[in-house]
């Protein structure tokens, strides 16, 4: 399971793991979503809908990494190591043009990438 996430022309891909919380963000895309910049390492969005994490890891964040924080209900984009915290679930990983995560602003496009 693979997604695109397009920001200011540029576009990333992500690798999904097969959790229920992946799933759950799968069954809403695509989707047009405003991005924010939280601390010096992540960009985060707001899902519409909160995402199960039941049968979903735990996420020790490092570069690239996709993760859900549950106790806020947004889906972050680590573009630096953090590490582990209480809530943080592990969602998939980039694999492509993951450098372009630093630079995400405004609205994004997520696309569901097909086989």
């Amino acid at each position: 399971m693979k997604i695109s996430i397009e920001s200011n022309g540029e576009v990333t891909i992500f690798e999904l793991n097969n959790s229920n919380a992946s799933k759950d963000l799968l069954a809403q895309l695509p989707m047009n979503i405003e991005v924010e910049n939280y601390s010096h390492n992540e960009k985060i969005f707001y899902p519409p809908k909160k995402l199960s994490t039941s049968n979903t890891p735990m996420a020790n964040a490092k570069n690239g990494t996709l993760a859900y924080y549950a106790p806020w209900g947004d889906v972050v984009m680590f573009y630096k190591d953090f590490g582990s915290v209480s809530g943080l679930y592990e969602l998939g990983r980039c694999i492509e043009n993951c450098e372009n995560i630093k630079n995400m602003s405004g609205i994004i496009e997520i696309k569901v990438l097909k086989k």
